[in-house]
């Protein structure tokens, strides 16, 4: 069996109070291998404690994760992170942060090295290969950040708003280049956004999740990231449906946003 399984997944944190915070009930979903999903929600709602156990650095409380057949039992290579800020080896060179994970799992020089100039190329960073980290604008920092993650070949890319802290121009370049990886890799991925434009342009799958406890409450499943790998995302946000998609995801979470202001008032 080949995929990904979320299955009623829950998760409970115990506070010094005696009190709790109940941020994921029974949240269950089938992610077919190759496939790419956007998750989007409301502030509280659960998208990165979901994302966070899939990746194995929570254990959940109730529910499992499968991989391919096998429970999660904690990280692995199998499942690659691409955080916020890359979380990259600043006294390390570009192509060294690139290599790192081979060389720890003992993969040959050659084969390693052959590997990442290929990644390098692909993410268009093969002239800055010899580069330290610090003299890379933020954009190309997230580059290393997602060769260093192909690197390792993992069955499952998970990122956590890996294009949040861009330029509104950067990060549009970003986002063809997510696309490009993703069709040219058959990698799985899924990614968590505050932005409904980008969970429209790089969701075929798309999961609005609830308010606390995080639960899912719709999924669309779209066309848009596939017309986006091979035309301009600007021509694939002219397309009607997707405005008239996002306006209806943004009065969604636009609800939500005010039922939680309405339960904080009342509290």
């Amino acid at each position: 069996m080949t995929g990904l399984s979320i299955e009623n997944i829950s998760m409970r944190f115990d506070l010094p109070n005696g009190s709790f915070v109940q941020a994921l009930k029974d949240v269950s979903l089938d992610l077919g291998k190759g496939e790419l999903m956007s998750v989007l929600g409301p502030s509280g709602c659960g998208k990165t404690t979901l994302l966070n156990i899939v990746a194995g650095f929570l254990a959940p409380t109730d529910g499992r994760i499968v991989l391919n057949g096998h429970t999660v039992q904690g990280p692995n290579a199998e499942r690659g992170m691409v955080f916020q800020q890359g979380a990259l080896f600043e006294w390390m060179s570009v192509r060294e942060n690139v290599e790192f994970g081979p060389r720890m799992k003992g993969t040959p020089v050659s084969e390693r090295r052959q590997s990442a100039d290929h990644l390098l190329e692909i993410t268009g960073l093969k002239d800055f290969k010899d580069k330290a980290i610090y003299e890379l604008s933020g954009g190309m920092q997230q580059r290393v950040a997602l060769a260093r993650c192909l690197a390792n070949d993992p069955d499952v890319i998970l990122m956590d708003e890996p294009l949040g802290a861009l330029d509104a121009l950067t990060r549009e370049k970003m986002q063809g280049l997510v696309l490009k990886l993703w069709k040219e890799t058959g990698k799985t991925i899924i990614l968590i956004t505050h932005s409904v434009e980008e969970a429209l342009l790089l969701g075929e799958r798309l999961l609005v999740m609830a308010p606390r406890p995080g639960r899912i409450h719709r999924e669309y499943r779209l066309p848009f990231a596939e017309l986006g790998v091979d035309q301009d995302l600007r021509e694939v946000k002219k397309h009607p449906e997707f405005g008239k998609t996002r306006e209806e995801i943004l009065s969604m979470i636009w609800e939500m946003e005010e039922e939680i202001m309405g339960r904080t008032e009342d509290a």
